[in-house]
C-alpha cells in the first residue's frame, strides 16, 4: 500500500486581532516508525468536544466565507471576554478532530504495527479531519471484521463516556443514572448500555419526540422538561430507580439544580423522621457539557448532602488505569454495530465543513444533527 507525502487537514487559528481563521492546509504525512502506522482516514464525526477546538470561542454568527474553490476559508470574530480566554493558543494554527476511523495503509517494522497493515482501525489522537495520519499503534483500535470505517468513526468519545458514567456510578457507590440532553447520539447509547447491564436511568429531554425516540429504544423513564408536570415526573422516576448521580450535558440554567431537588424529594418522601438539615443520602451532579453556556443556577433545596463538580473522560480514564481502559475499549469495539452504534445527519468532505451552511447546522450542537466529516468525499 501506498500514500502520498501530504494531504488536505483543517485548521483553526485564532488570531490576535480577534479573528477566528478556518482553512484547508497540505499536511505531510511523516513516514511511521517501528511502533507506528499510516492511517487514511475516512470518517471523523464532528462531537461538541471538537467544536471549542473548532471554533475557538468565535461568534459563529459573524462567520464569512473567503478562500478559493476547492479550498475555502471562513473568518469570523471573537468577543472580548472569548479573546482573553484564547489568548494561550493566539497565532496558533491547531489540527481539530478527536476521533475517527480508517484504513492502515503503511506501517512500521514491529511485529504489532505489522499486524495492522491493511485493517480497518478507530483511532484517537486528534488532528482527525485530516486525509492520513500517522499514529501510535497504542492509539488504534482493531475493528471486528465487517466493520466499516464510518461505523467505527465514534468509537472513543461517546461510548467511552457512556461506559465510564455508569463505571463511575459504580466506583461511587450509586445505583441509577440521572441523564440530560438525552436524546443525543451518546444518550442514546447510554440507554441501551443500561439496558444491557440492568442499570436504572432517568432520562431528561427537552421536547416530546424525543422522549418518543428513547422509548422506541427501550428506555423506561423518560422527563421532558417541557411538560408542566416535569418535576413530579423527575421526582418519581428518580424514587422508583433510586438514582443518586446526575450527569449533566446543559451546564447552564437550572436543570442541574433541578435534577438535585428531586433527588432530595424523593429521599424525603419515606425518611423515618424531619431532619432541617434535609436528608442524609449523598446527591452527586456531574457537569460534563456547557450546551447553554450561561450561569449555573441553583434553587438550594436539596438539603446538605450533595456535591457538585466536572466530569471528563480523559481524566476518569486515568483513574481507572490502562488495564480497566483497554478492557472498556474492547467492549466499545465487540458492540459497535449495536450498543455503541452511531447515526449521522449528513456526510460532508473536509472542504464542504468549512461551508457556512454545513456550519450553521453542526455548530448548534442540536440533537440529531450529528455531522461525520469524510476526507476524501470527491478527493
Amino acid at each position: 500500500m501506498t500514500y502520498p507525502e501530504t494531504g488536505l487537514q483543517i485548521r483553526s487559528e485564532v488570531r490576535g486581532d480577534g479573528t477566528l481563521a478556518l482553512s484547508l492546509v497540505d499536511e505531510p504525512t511523516p513516514a511511521p516508525g517501528p511502533s507506528q502506522v499510516v492511517v487514511r482516514i475516512e470518517a471523523a464525526p464532528i462531537n461538541p468536544s471538537d467544536l471549542g477546538l473548532l471554533f475557538g470561542g468565535a461568534d459563529m454568527a459573524t462567520a464569512k466565507a473567503t478562500g478559493v474553490t476547492g479550498r475555502p476559508a471562513v473568518t469570523a470574530t471573537l468577543p472580548p471576554a472569548a479573546l482573553r480566554m484564547m489568548a494561550g493558543r493566539v497565532g496558533q494554527s491547531l489540527p481539530v478532530g478527536n476521533e475517527g476511523a480508517g484504513v492502515v495503509v503503511a506501517a512500521g517494522s514491529s511485529e504489532a504495527a505489522q499486524a495492522l497493515l491493511g485493517q480497518t482501525v478507530a483511532v484517537l489522537g486528534g488532528a482527525m479531519y485530516s486525509q492520513y495520519r500517522t499514529l501510535h499503534i497504542g492509539q488504534c483500535l482493531r475493528l471486528p471484521a465487517g466493520v466499516a470505517p464510518k461505523q467505527g468513526a465514534s468509537c472513543f468519545v461517546n461510548p467511552l463516556t457512556a461506559l465510564g458514567m455508569t463505571e463511575t456510578m459504580r466506583l461511587e457507590g450509586h445505583k441509577a443514572i440521572v441523564h440530560t440532553a438525552a436524546a443525543s447520539n451518546l444518550g442514546q447509547m447510554l440507554v441501551k448500555l443500561c439496558k444491557a447491564d440492568g442499570i436504572g436511568l432517568v432520562n431528561v429531554v427537552r421536547r416530546p419526540e424525543q422522549a418518543e425516540l428513547l422509548r422506541s429504544i427501550g428506555a423506561t423513564y423518560v422527563c421532558d422538561s417541557s411538560s408542566p408536570t416535569f418535576m413530579d415526573d423527575l421526582t418519581d422516576a428518580v424514587e422508583a430507580t433510586g438514582a443518586t448521580i446526575g450527569f449533566d450535558a446543559i451546564g447552564g440554567g437550572r436543570q442541574g439544580g433541578q435534577i438535585l431537588a428531586a433527588m432530595e424529594a424523593a429521599a424525603v418522601r419515606n425518611a423515618a423522621e424531619y431532619s432541617r438539615y434535609g436528608s442524609t443520602v449523598h446527591k452527586q451532579l456531574y457537569i460534563y457539557g456547557g450546551l447553554d453556556r450561561g450561569p449555573t443556577e441553583f434553587n438550594r433545596a436539596f438539603g446538605m448532602a450533595w456535591s457538585m463538580g466536572g466530569w471528563l473522560l480523559t481524566p476518569f480514564l486515568e483513574r481507572i488505569g490502562p488495564a480497566a481502559a483497554q478492557a472498556l475499549r474492547e467492549r466499545v469495539a465487540r458492540e459497535v454495530t449495536t450498543t455503541f452504534a452511531s447515526s449521522y445527519t449528513a456526510e460532508v468532505s473536509l472542504p464542504e465543513a468549512l461551508s457556512l451552511e454545513a456550519i450553521a447546522v453542526y455548530g448548534k450542537q442540536a440533537t440529531g444533527e450529528k455531522y461525520l466529516v469524510t476526507p476524501h468525499k470527491g478527493a
